[in-house]
């Protein structure tokens, strides 16, 4: 069984798949949930790159005996996406991923978001808070509520300038979140909440036909996939998907 490395989003650190994780584990899985830099107990994510975060997760991947399979979650999706051709990754699976450079939102709400982020101060340095009243209606929507409560007290500073490489790519000459030129070459699965407007099943739908994921909408969820209700049939699908396309069996 490879190992499974799980890539965490914006605000959070490794211990958001504390629950996802669990079910890969119990199929014999090795599980990796590391802190991206400056979200764990050394804190300080002021002024890193989403380069930063891509360049710590292939170092992890370089200590592994054999290339493992990745997941990402949201802005951990897009993290994946960027690390996936150096780590030569067995196969992806992404989660409400934050799309790419050069894929546009496809709601109101990323508009409304990305115009907001644009109008932040400082623009490049600083460290943004995370907004819990928005995460408590956006994202964690249909998360039970002690665990709503549990995730809300354990939320930590994001990266200014990586929350606008992401946001608002267009404005970033260097591209930074492009993942390369054409599909990504290994078996890729990009999952969808439909109730999602964080990051839309359509505009996740757009980020699976640029890099050649299979695509699926998952009825009735939102965007914390990783742990709200019904997180247990993604678990599934994920697995199930994996051993179909990756060969490998419990």
């Amino acid at each position: 069984m490879p190992t499974v490395v799980m890539t965490h989003g914006a605000f959070c650190a490794g211990w958001a798949f504390e629950v996802f994780r669990a079910p890969f584990e119990a199929r014999g899985w090795t599980v990796l949930a590391p802190d991206l830099p400056g979200h764990g107990e050394a804190r300080g994510v002021a002024g890193l790159s989403m380069s930063d975060y891509a360049r710590s997760l292939v170092k992890v991947c370089e200590g592994l005996p054999e290339p493992p399979v990745l997941v990402g979650h949201s802005m951990g999706g897009l993290v994946t996406q960027m690390a996936a051709r150096r780590v030569r990754a067995r196969a992806l699976v992404l989660l409400a991923p934050s799309p790419p450079w050069g894929v546009t939102g496809s709601s109101i709400e990323e508009a409304i978001t990305a115009f907001g982020v644009h109008l932040a101060d400082p623009f490049w340095t600083s460290a943004v808070s995370p907004d819990r009243h928005l995460m408590r209606h956006h994202s964690l929507d249909r998360t039970p509520k002690a665990l709503r409560d549990r995730i809300l007290a354990r939320l930590v500073p994001e990266s200014g300038r990586a929350v606008r490489e992401v946001l608002n790519w267009w404005l970033d000459p260097f591209m930074t979140t492009s993942v390369g030129v054409g599909p990504l070459p290994m078996p890729s699965l990009a999952i969808a909440g439909d109730r999602d407007v964080v990051h839309p099943a359509a505009t996740v739908r757009q980020t699976a036909e640029r890099i050649g994921a299979e695509f699926r909408a998952m009825p009735g969820m939102s965007h914390w996939l990783i742990g709200e209700e019904g997180w247990e049939d993604v678990a599934q699908i994920a697995l199930d998907w994996l051993e179909s396309r990756v060969g490998v069996h419990a």
